[in-house]
């Protein structure tokens, strides 16, 4: 695998959806390249040595502006990933009508080495590194969180940031996926495994995919198995188990466990809390190895951990009938070719965990309008829907339910409206895909056909700025 690159993999989808398009080389291979890639080498204090951190932030596309990506803490973190995943931004922002760039960011350390107060060090200086290059702003680059990141990260990032700059007004915009008490949205937590729920879920309603596949419509009892309980993985088992989905297989790194008849999301949480691990819950049972998971039988896997997980080694013994692709690249473009021959229906990462994204620009929205969501109407729509309630109980002397009535008066706080726009993106997305492919028989998999509609949209976008002389 030494010379396996995930930009190289990246470039290989591109090419293979771009045959399937219009444009002239010239512009497939501007959209293709990463425009602007800073690494940097900081020194920062350790306890009584100096450590030098090594860092990137990749711009990939300058088609729209704002450039939007978010920041990994990981030891992996090297040039080629960082500018692969900047690269899946742009084509993910696109497909899912986020008018930003792609951009992505990395320190290459192990975060669990460091105390908050020496993390606290680094990330404040990598801020610093940025803003002396020009390389973050609300109207130039906004990072997020990532793999090894939260809200913790972005507060200090937004107050390095709004200290260096005073006076900017719409300094909190220069990152999200912050605390909601430092200009974050409610809702942005649960985002990206919400909008998993919401593409998978838009893709089981649709009759004649799930007839080519032989299920029955709908997500209720798909046995559903998910690699991964960080934030998006949990998420999206607890949002298919809400929806009457049964979570058959759950894998971790230390390992993985099963039962057909179901697991509780929340109960293996507090196991894994409790105990360190997920393995011995009671009631399931431990497969011998933690990548055993994803070969068992279940109608839809997601594997919500990091990239090449499904392999041209392993994929010949997957048995799902679906992969949603919750991570980053999870598989391999080997993968790809041979489940595409298998009749496997690949749901692609570059546009099914854009909840995260689409919900980080709901906050940007937020911070440069300075206004909560909600706030302006929540009271106007529960008198309103309270008054058109009075009235229909008057005329017809029946009484509402007191649940119904509860809900229907109910008017949209933040949250709510947060969720209904990602519902709303994620839907729209899933069928302009379906559509491209469906436009075009001999586009081979939905992973192509999502590529497809990106290069559209990010070379329409060149050639209306023209560009091109």
């Amino acid at each position: 695998m030494s010379d396996y690159s995930f930009f190289g993999a990246v470039g290989k989808s591109f090419d293979k959806a771009a045959q399937f398009t219009q444009w002239d080389p010239g512009i497939l291979e501007q959209i293709k390249q990463c425009n602007a890639v800073y690494r940097m080498h900081f020194p920062v204090k350790i306890g009584d040595k100096v450590e030098v951190i090594k860092a990137y932030r990749v711009q990939h596309s300058h088609h729209k502006l704002p450039c939007k990506g978010g920041i990994r803490f990981a030891m992996s973190v090297n040039l080629d990933e960082v500018m692969a995943l900047a690269a899946l931004m742009t084509y993910k922002c696109a497909i899912v009508n986020v008018p930003f760039a792609g951009a992505k960011g990395g320190i290459t350390i192990d975060p669990k080495k460091y105390t908050p107060y020496e993390l606290e060090k680094i990330t404040r200086r990598y801020t610093s590194e940025l803003i002396k290059k020009n390389f973050i702003g609300p109207g130039i680059d906004v990072p997020a969180p990532d793999y090894g990141t939260g809200e913790r990260e972005m507060a200090w990032i937004v107050d390095t940031y709004t200290s260096m700059k005073p006076g900017e007004i719409d300094g909190l915009g220069c990152v999200t996926g912050k605390p909601v008490t430092q200009g974050g949205v409610r809702g942005r937590r649960e985002a990206t495994g919400l909008g998993v729920f919401y593409g998978l879920r838009e893709v089981c309603n649709m009759k004649d995919t799930m007839d080519k596949l032989g299920m029955p419509v709908g997500v209720e009892g798909k046995k559903i198995v998910v690699q991964g309980l960080g934030n998006v993985g949990y998420h999206s088992a607890k949002f298919f188990q809400e929806h009457g989905a049964i979570i058959v297989g759950l894998a971790e790194y230390e390992g993985s466990i099963y039962n057909n008849d179901g697991l509780d999301v929340d109960q293996v949480f507090e196991h894994r809390k409790k105990t360190g691990s997920i393995l011995n819950f009671s009631g399931a049972t431990n497969f011998a190895k933690n990548t055993d998971a994803l070969e068992m039988e279940c109608d839809i896997l997601i594997p919500a951990a990091l990239e090449n997980v499904i392999n041209g080694e392993n994929a010949p013994r997957i048995k799902a009938k679906i992969i949603g692709e919750a991570a980053n690249g999870p598989l391999t473009p080997e993968a790809d070719e041979i489940l595409i021959k298998k009749g496997v229906l690949v749901v692609p990462d570059m546009y099914l965990n854009a909840g995260g994204v689409t919900v980080s620009y709901f906050e940007w929205l937020k911070n440069l309008s300075h206004v909560r969501y909600g706030r302006m109407e929540k009271r106007f729509t529960e008198n309103l829907n309270t008054h058109i309630l009075g009235q229909i109980e008057g005329l017809t002397g029946k009484k509402v339910d007191t649940k119904e009535k509860e809900f229907i008066m109910h008017g949209p706080d933040e949250v709510d409206l947060v969720r209904s726009g990602l519902e709303e993106t994620m839907i729209t997305a899933t069928r302009e895909i379906m559509d491209a492919w469906k436009a075009n028989p001999k586009i081979p998999d939905m992973r192509t056909a999502a590529y497809v509609v990106a290069i559209n949209k990010v070379g329409t976008s060149y050639a209306e700025l023209g560009i091109f002389p």
